[in-house]
């Protein structure tokens, strides 16, 4: 078989050719906007990518990339695809402390920053055993290499390059993003990988060539031009999306004819809220796609107000394993799982995509070296989530010991565990219950976050709650952690009368029975980029010092 030969960066050529003076990339700055068209963009970043080659940046080489959303990150990364480079992606909502061991567990070769990624790259001494080539976007000061004019005037100068085509299995990124559990992991995608997402997403879809996206997280920005849209880029910190100003993101979509967007919960909680008070609508928008954590039917809601008729929320499954793996849009959960989630059914995550297969097994820690039937679950019953397709990754860069956890070989393919827990219904929809590393094994039972969780949070004096273990899996003891209203927990007899209302709903529900403790904190450790990741490993021994 003659091995299939694929890169993302392929289709700006293709675009370029089609619709050379269509905005490919508009940044908002300022109140102003910048753009490059399919064939600017396409232009520079081939030039790039000999200024690339000419600088030893080839083939192969491992490069780091930390420069903001905009123009220059665009070119800079289809600059990489072309010349056949490793781009090393760190999501920027990992927070400072993680970047180092990331840029170290990739041995990164390059290095492709502002200048405040190369202060904090010398002062945090990140990539020292394995740094060569330095270059920065900006004012460079004494850390040496060169700077972004350099890498331009040699592409400029450098004779035309008939770069290598690449093969599907080769390596096109190394991807580090937030996870929920655990130390950060670079999921390897190859060039076979992108191909398949951008065709599942076109499809999944129904996105049309010339449609406008309004990108507001860095990676999954790169999949608008790639598509055939044009990337909205909006004035706003990626890394800290609650914090967006929801007026800059109106502007943004109004002033450009935006038809898509993606956003995490918080920005879309942060525009739904916004538009609900200011009475607006976005007729505009055929699509909202929102990923990275669950979300709230409340959001939903507000958010499904601002939109046309027949144009919905939906919220793509995956992770940075493996995306998508299933889809449900905001009409199916109002009407209907919504009310199946309140009462302690999970969230529905929707049915799996065409491609790709979802199977659920028996709950493990270990690693499964090969795959069998034996460990499927019937329908209904909650377990493992593993997943099977093409948008699925083979390995973690380095880190050998968490391939062989999250991947079970079956014959020449394999599949691979999402580190959640849930079930199938009889309509082949997927339901999540959380995450696997997240469940609390009493003596006598298991107990899962979502299901629990759910009953508590219907509870108006409930802002939100977490499930936690306190003591040995097998002999946990659960507990129920609540960040309560302001307006409801003020005085310690408001707090009592809270905490007896919560126990009494405890008993009303089997699965919740086995909860007798409730503790009251003030604000719960969530993740930077979503505000709905609780860092329940952090809560879990926060109640642990509370009880003992």
């Amino acid at each position: 078989m003659t091995p299939q030969i694929v890169n993302v960066a392929l289709h700006l050529g293709a675009m370029a050719h089609r619709s050379p003076d269509a905005p490919a990339v508009i940044v908002q700055r300022g109140g102003a906007y910048e753009q490059r068209t399919f064939k600017q963009l396409n232009e520079e970043s081939e030039m790039l990518a000999r200024g690339l080659h000419a600088l030893g940046i080839v083939r192969g080489t491992r490069t780091v990339l930390m420069v903001k959303p905009g123009l220059d990150f665009f070119a800079l990364v289809f600059a990489l695809f072309k010349a056949r480079t490793v781009p090393v992606l760190i999501d920027p909502g990992l927070g400072i402390r993680n970047l180092g061991g990331c840029i170290d567990e990739a041995e990164a070769q390059a290095f492709i920053g502002i200048p405040k990624a190369h202060a904090a790259r010398v002062l945090l001494g990140w990539g020292k055993r394995t740094l060569k080539t330095l270059v920065t976007v900006g004012p460079r000061l004494l850390w040496g290499g060169r700077s972004f004019e350099d890498l331009r005037a040699a592409g400029a100068n450098a004779k035309p390059i008939m770069f290598e085509d690449a093969m599907a299995d080769e390596t096109a990124a190394i991807l580090f993003t937030s996870g929920s559990t655990g130390a950060p992991k670079g999921a390897v995608n190859t060039h076979g990988i992108f191909a398949a997402q951008v065709e599942m997403l076109r499809e999944l879809y129904q996105i049309e060539l010339g449609e406008r996206d309004l990108a507001t997280f860095p990676l999954f920005a790169l999949f608008g031009p790639a598509l055939g849209m044009t990337a909205i880029v909006p004035e706003m910190d990626a890394s800290r999306p609650a914090s967006a100003d929801p007026a800059q993101l109106v502007a943004a979509i109004t002033d450009c004819k935006a038809t898509s967007m993606f956003g995490s919960p918080a920005l879309v909680n942060v525009l739904g809220r916004y538009g609900e008070a200011k009475g607006l609508k976005l007729p505009g928008l055929k699509r909202v796609l929102s990923a990275g954590a669950p979300v709230a039917p409340a959001v939903l809601e507000r958010m499904q107000k601002l939109l046309a008729p027949g144009a919905q929320v939906f919220t793509p499954y995956g992770a940075t394993e493996a995306l998508p793996v299933a889809s449900i849009g905001s009409a199916e959960i109002l009407r209907e799982t919504r009310a199946l989630t309140e009462q302690g059914k999970g969230v529905c995550v929707g049915r799996p995509v065409a491609g790709m297969k979802v199977a659920i097994i028996k709950i493990g820690d270990e690693p499964i070296p090969a795959w069998s039937r034996e460990f499927l679950l019937p329908e209904g019953e909650i377990g493992e989530i593993c997943v099977q397709g093409p948008v699925a990754t083979r390995e973690y860069f380095n880190k050998p010991a968490a391939t062989a956890l999250a991947k079970i070989a079956d014959g020449a393919g394999f599949w691979h565990r999402m580190g959640d827990v849930g079930y199938l219904d009889a309509r082949g929809r997927l339901w999540m219950c959380g995450r696997k590393s997240h469940r609390v094994v009493t003596a006598s039972s298991t107990l899962f976050t979502i299901p629990c969780e759910a009953i508590f949070n219907t509870h108006p004096g409930v802002k939100r709650s977490a499930l936690v273990g306190v003591g040995p899996r097998g002999r946990q003891r659960p507990v129920l952690c609540v960040e309560a209203e302001p307006t409801a927990c003020c005085g310690s007899a408001a707090e009592e009368l809270l905490r007896r209302e919560l126990l009494d709903m405890a008993t009303r529900h089997e699965h919740t029975r086995a909860l007798k403790d409730v503790l009251f904190h003030p604000s719960f450790p969530v993740d930077i980029r979503h505000n709905a990741k609780i860092f329940r490993e952090k809560l879990a021994a926060w109640a642990e010092k509370r009880l003992t």
